[in-house]
């Protein structure tokens, strides 16, 4: 485990175990890039290669020990995960008030108490605030570790006071080589690694979970079929998928962000179609349909087709479902 098994991140593995080596750690790290490129699995193996008892060396942890299984699981004592109850939902200030109480306690086992706050870009201000006296005051034996997609909704004094490592995705050819290397074979590897968009996560949870692709198919096959549909069976479809499963609002707010981030990504190929710009299209089984719709809309049309998708998907936890979708369709 040198670069502890991350693809194509080897120069942030490579920091990380530096700073180790060099007894340089910082009390804050943010871990950044979309959802699904190793933020998450990036700060569960530093948390190992910080408190495990019998590392390898300096910054290698040998993975198999209590505490390095347990941290992967994210169930170890001195591991505190705070996150929102629903991804999209939002991290309450509550949940910082409780993570600084524990914080202030004497590490149980290891050598450093460790805070894992993900998707912390789901924080209201008023949490990122409370965040900011722990960062503010740094306990030697305390290291917070930060996911976000991107320093944006993050406020200025939070990024600061972190060292940021900006995660990007992989090149679908490295990506597809290293699916390839645990069995997946060549033909899916490849397609994974573009349908994934170069995000390792996302690709070995599709391989996990093989019916995945299957809706994905599903799923596109509907828009194609909504996009030469009349407006009254648009209206009908946007009814029938926002009606709550057996009144479970968060699963159907779930499935529907799954749909919209999948319509994106065609949306995004027909407008790197309609902009001739030379780069691997997310769905490549669905070329002739993306070459179509872009000859059909033009560079205008699939920006509005984008930016509509976006911004519903920006909206998804605190609109109306139904009118939400009546205007993606629309």
């Amino acid at each position: 485990m040198s670069n502890w098994e991350m693809v194509g991140q080897e120069w942030a593995v490579e920091m990380l175990q530096q700073h180790i080596r060099n007894a340089q750690v910082r009390h804050a790290y943010l871990f950044c890039g979309p959802q699904g490129v190793g933020r998450r699995t990036l700060a569960l193996h530093f948390a190992q290669a910080l408190n495990c008892p019998n590392p390898v060396e300096p910054g290698i942890p040998c993975g198999t020990c209590r505490a390095c299984s347990q941290i992967a699981a994210m169930q170890q004592a001195d591991l505190h995960v705070v996150q929102a109850e629903i991804e999209g939902g939002v991290l309450k200030v509550e949940n910082i008030r409780d993570l600084q109480h524990d914080l202030s306690l004497t590490p149980f086992e290891s050598k450093y108490r460790i805070a894992l706050l993900l998707r912390f870009e789901e924080a209201n201000e008023s949490t990122q605030n409370a965040l900011l006296k722990t960062l503010e005051e740094p306990n030697s034996r305390v290291i917070i570790l930060v996911t976000a997609e991107n320093t944006e909704k993050l406020l200025p004094t939070i990024v600061s006071r972190c060292e940021v490592l900006r995660l990007r995705p992989v090149a679908p050819g490295l990506l597809s080589e290293a699916l390839q290397k645990q069995g997946v074979e060549s033909g899916q590897a490849d397609l994974l690694a573009h349908v994934s968009g170069g995000r390792p996560g996302a690709a070995l949870h599709m391989v996990r979970e093989p019916q995945l692709l299957e809706e994905r198919r599903q799923c596109l096959q509907d828009l194609l079929d909504l996009e030469a549909s009349p407006l009254r069976d648009r209206f009908a479809y946007a009814d029938r998928i926002t009606r709550y499963k057996d009144g479970a609002r968060e699963e159907t707010k779930e499935d529907l962000r799954a749909q919209l981030e999948t319509w994106l990504s065609f949306w995004r190929d027909v407008l790197l179609v309609a902009t001739d710009a030379q780069v691997p299209l997310s769905n490549p089984d669905y070329t002739e349909q993306v070459h179509v719709m872009a000859g059909k809309l033009g560079v205008r049309g699939a920006k509005g087709k984008v930016m509509a998708h976006q911004q519903a998907l920006d909206r998804l936890y605190f609109a109306n479902l139904r009118l939400l979708m009546e205007i993606v369709l629309f």
